[in-house]
C-alpha cells in the first residue's frame, strides 16, 4: 500500500450505529445491547455522544486514526433505518464503511457474528434499515440466547440483564469493541476470520 492509500484509508469516514430503544425504561433490555457497544466505545475513545440530528444521538471522534461517527437511532427498534438511511445519506459515508450492531436472538448469549452484508434475519430494526440502504452493509450481532420456557421472543428481547449474566455481557461488549476495531484498521473480511464464533464465555471459541 502506497503512502498516499494509507492516507486515503485513514481520512474515509466511517459511521457505527448501534440499535436499540430510547428510555430509562429499555436501557438495560437484551434489545439494547448496540447501544451499549456505541457507549462502550465512546467511553474508551473521549467521543461525545451528545448531538442529535436525523432522529439520533451522534457523536464525532477518532478510533485507531479512523474518522467516526458514532450513532445510537431514537426512533425505536422497527424505524432504526429511519435514523441511519438519512445520516448515512448525509455524512456520504460508503455502505462498505458502514457497521450496524444489533441483538441475534438465534445466536448463542455470548456469541459474535460479523457478516458483510446479508437480510434481516427477521430483526426488526434491521428490516427498516435494509429498506433505506439495500442489504450491502457490514453488521455485527451479538448473541442474547433465545427465552427459555414459553417467553415469547418480543417478552425476551425487552428483558433486563441478570445480575448472573454480566461477567458474559462485560466480556461480549469488550469483544464487540475490539471487533468494531479490526473493521475499522483492518477490513470487514479480516474482522470475519478473526471474531467470528468467539464467545465471551471464559474466552472459548465455537465456530458454526
Amino acid at each position: 500500500m502506497s503512502r498516499n492509500e494509507e492516507l486515503d484509508n485513514t481520512n474515509q469516514k466511517y459511521l457505527i450505529a448501534g440499535l436499540g430503544n430510547p428510555g430509562r425504561g429499555y436501557k438495560g433490555n437484551r434489545h439494547n445491547i448496540g447501544f451499549m457497544v456505541v457507549d462502550r466505545l465512546a467511553e474508551k475513545y473521549g467521543v461525545r455522544l451528545g448531538r442529535v440530528q436525523h432522529k439520533a444521538i451522534t457523536g464525532e471522534g477518532r478510533i485507531k486514526e479512523r474518522p467516526v461517527i458514532l450513532v445510537k437511532p431514537q426512533t425505536f427498534m422497527n424505524l432504526s433505518g429511519d435514523s441511519v438511511g438519512p445520516l448515512v445519506n448525509y455524512y456520504k459515508v460508503p455502505l462498505e464503511n458502514v457497521l450496524v450492531i444489533y441483538d441475534e436472538i438465534d445466536l448463542a448469549f455470548g456469541t459474535l457474528r460479523l457478516r458483510s452484508k446479508g437480510g434481516s434475519g427477521g430483526h426488526n430494526g434491521m428490516k427498516s434499515i435494509i429498506q433505506h440502504l439495500g442489504q450491502d452493509f457490514p453488521r455485527l450481532r451479538l448473541g442474547i440466547g433465545r427465552p427459555s420456557g414459553r417467553m415469547p421472543p418480543a417478552a425476551h428481547v425487552l428483558r433486563d440483564f441478570g445480575k448472573d449474566e454480566q461477567p458474559v455481557l462485560t466480556e461480549l461488549l469488550d469483544l464487540a469493541v475490539e471487533a468494531v476495531e479490526t473493521f475499522l484498521v483492518e477490513s470487514i473480511d479480516l474482522a470475519m476470520t478473526r471474531h467470528n464464533g468467539v464467545t465471551g464465555h471464559n474466552g472459548a471459541v465455537g465456530r458454526e
